[in-house]
């Protein structure tokens, strides 16, 4: 029975309406006491419902789904959602599943600060800093060499100089499974929406994007990320790249020459905001995530980190690094929140974005590369208020708006549940690959430390007291037919040497092997 409600839930076109499992929860009730699992789910959907992240009529995952996705017996949540409907909240429809059925309760009370932080501080112009490159430069190599493009200096085009070599097993970190892409359901859905559109929907559409998507970007978001925005706050951007750009540019002109970045973290993050003439200050990362301490010593007014899944190292911002960050906000800081693949994730909970917790003080980036594809070019941006005209105006002089047509594809997966259950079917491949890539590891890499398993597309691996160069290693790889990035591409002060290494993309078997030619690699390396 709760298969066929999967598949209805799963297949029913009625409009930004369905949260796809637990994450529109943000719950964990592994660390509730048995006896009280179901009082803390009931309560938590209550409260989704009173602040409207559950609307009339949406309707609630199968038990079987959710329950599943909580890490919980089924019970737990069949009875919860007994209680709810025994309160008048939800009804039980049969086929058609749970639905919130009582009219949504006055928001409750923000968990963010009453007081908006301070504007940016103005600053006087100086001559636009010269990019900065790691600290640990690559050595200079002969362009027909194999492995050249890990050796040939720390340039913008570093990482598309690698991606442009043809290889066997290209284990390279931030691309999906792209051979699961929904290509049934999107071709569905753009006829679906062609069939719909009328002469006057082929001309210019709002540079801010359609107002089909935002919308359901909108429900999206709060279901999956904890965010309540209206869909006037969001502007399409084309992809992350697209919105560190608007921001770099919008931040620039206010008055900001300085971003605190992550250290380890993105080198094409770092590279973008460097290229819209900021300079990047390196803050420290370790267990706990970005060092808070360090970055009010910095004296940066923003900071650019990925704090639910941070790259490379795939920590998670804990707890009282989360409520010094939003300190530092509220007193004036900005954050960028680079939530690039918040989605996925296999043996945690999911972790609520800064942005659900203090609006006011961050801009939030998001995007479908790591869901569907980064071929399709399509995210958003959240800003503060007092930035939102600035962007959108940036956005317009950059290219009028994304192309509309995509746009309005992407608005019918997400609002027919099409995009959630695409989603659960990827986190399945992807966690079967991550775990044949732990397995190879262990075998062939065995003086190698894992890093960042719990979640995302990647792990990250130290070679804790080695002697040699990363960029070495991964040279020698490339010249066996296998890519993987050096870890000191993403980093700006020296470290052990390391790897990042991409499991989403390549089947298992496929994985194990590039495994084992790494090993073979790093033996001739001694």
């Amino acid at each position: 029975m709760d298969r066929a409600k999967d598949r209805h839930f799963e297949g029913s076109k009625t409009p930004g309406r369905r949260p796809g499992g637990s994450d529109f929860l943000q719950l964990d009730l592994r660390e509730a006491p048995p006896g009280s699992r179901t009082e803390r789910l009931t309560a938590r959907i209550r409260a989704a419902i009173a602040d409207g992240t559950l609307p009339l009529g949406s309707r609630l995952p199968p038990s079987r789904v959710l329950a599943a996705e909580l890490g919980v017996s089924r019970g737990v949540v069949t009875e919860a959602y007994q209680r709810l409907a025994d309160a008048g909240q939800v009804q039980g429809r049969g086929r058609a599943g749970t639905t919130v059925a009582a009219a949504p309760l006055p928001p409750a009370a923000p968990l963010s600060p009453a007081a908006p932080p301070a504007p940016l501080p103005p600053a006087p112009l100086p001559p636009a800093p010269t990019a900065a490159a790691p600290a640990d430069r690559l050595v200079p190599a002969r362009s027909g060499e194999p492995g050249a493009p890990l050796r040939a200096g720390a340039g913008e085009a570093l990482v598309d100089a690698l991606r442009s070599v043809p290889c066997r097993i290209d284990l390279s970190p931030g691309v999906p499974d792209l051979t699961a892409f929904p290509r049934s359901a999107w071709l569905q859905a753009e006829r679906r929406v062609l069939g719909a559109l009328t002469a006057g929907d082929f001309g210019y559409g709002n540079p801010q994007g359609a107002p089909a998507l935002r919308t359901a970007v909108a429900g999206w978001l709060a279901r999956n990320r904890g965010i309540r925005a209206d869909p006037g706050e969001i502007v399409v951007v084309a992809g992350v790249a697209q919105a560190l750009a608007l921001v770099a540019y919008v931040l620039r002109e206010s008055g900001v020459r300085r971003v605190a970045v992550e250290d380890p973290g993105s080198l094409g993050a770092r590279q973008q905001l460097e290229h819209g003439r900021l300079e990047t200050v390196p803050v420290p990362v370790d267990e706990g995530g970005l060092d808070t301490a360090a970055l009010r010593a910095s004296g940066a007014p923003a900071v650019l980190l990925t704090p639910a899944h941070q790259f490379p190292t795939g920590v998670v911002l804990d707890g009282e690094r989360r409520r010094e960050l939003l300190g530092w906000a509220a007193d004036g800081g900005l954050v960028v929140e680079d939530d690039y693949d918040a989605e996925h994730r296999y043996d945690r909970a999911p972790v609520p974005a800064l942005r659900a917790l203090l609006p006011e003080g961050v801009c939030y980036a998001g995007s479908v590369s790591k869901l569907l594809a980064p071929a399709l070019r399509l995210g958003w941006l959240l800003v503060p208020p007092r930035l939102r005209d600035a962007v959108v105006t940036a956005k317009r002089y950059a290219d009028l708006g994304n192309p509309v047509l995509a746009q309005l594809v992407l608005a019918r997966l997400m609002d027919s549940g099409e995009l959630e259950r695409h989603l659960r079917h990827v986190r399945r491949r992807h966690r079967r690959r991550r775990d044949a890539m732990l397995r190879a590891i262990a075998a062939h890499l065995p003086g190698a430390r894992v890093h960042g398993a719990a979640a995302g597309l990647h792990l990250m691996v130290t070679f804790d007291g080695a002697a040699f160069e990363d960029t070495a290693l991964a040279a020698r790889a490339l010249a066996l037919g296998v890519k993987a990035h050096p870890l000191s591409w993403h980093r700006v002060r020296p470290g052990p040497p390391g790897l990042v290494l991409g499991y989403a993309a390549g089947p298992p078997g496929e994985l194990e092997e590039g495994v084992a030619l790494l090993g073979r690699a790093l033996t001739r390396l001694g």
